[in-house]
């Protein structure tokens, strides 16, 4: 193997590393209402990235660029942790283009591109495909509260409305309609 690709194998594996960290740092704000031990923003990631291909092929997209644009929409998290939206009003809002800049530095070019171009394409929302997983991250979220309600979680109601009024295709949409309507068990009977 040449020093070139070598290096290039290397920088990708330290930030697979680096990406690993996701499976570790927990979605703070379920905290706010009890939940002892959230699921971490990998978990919120990877089904978020599921619901983003579905609502882009119900919706004309592209469903897997619609996954891809999930899979990078809260890497930067690594950097920073996941922040709950109370902590807005006492920090300025890091700039995720930034973030995945200095994350990528040192990727080979096409990776680092790839990674890039995901974030920004999915941070400015002009795609069909950013605005399906923008509303894929609404929608997960719906899902978990729902989810954890069933459990017994009260005092949820806050993301509910946010997930339902952030929410743009009329795909996501419908489907929180649905979701608020059956059991998070549903499934378990077809």
């Amino acid at each position: 193997m040449s020093d070139e690709a070598e290096h290039a194998a290397q920088a990708v594996a330290v930030f697979g590393f680096e990406l690993g960290l996701l499976k570790r740092i927990r979605r703070s704000g379920w905290w706010h209402v009890g939940v002892r031990d959230p699921e971490s923003v990998a978990e919120h990631t990877m089904r978020t990235a599921q619901l983003a291909a579905l609502l882009a092929a119900e919706e004309g997209g592209d469903p897997a660029r619609a996954a891809l644009l999930a899979l990078f929409h809260d890497s930067q998290e690594t950097r920073t942790g996941d922040l709950p939206h109370t902590a807005a009003a006492y920090l300025s809002k890091p700039e995720p283009r930034q973030i995945t800049a200095d994350q990528t530095a040192r990727l080979p070019e096409p990776s680092r591109d790839a990674v890039r171009g995901a974030v920004d394409e999915y941070e400015t929302r002009q795609t069909l495909e950013a605005q399906c997983a923008k509303d894929a991250d609404k929608l997960e979220m719906l899902l978990q509260a729902l989810e954890y309600r069933d459990i017994g979680v009260q005092r949820i109601d806050g993301w509910l409305e946010s997930a339902r009024d952030g929410l743009t295709t009329a795909t996501a949409r419908r489907v929180a309609d649905a979701a608020v309507k059956v059991s998070p068990l549903a499934w378990r009977d077809r």
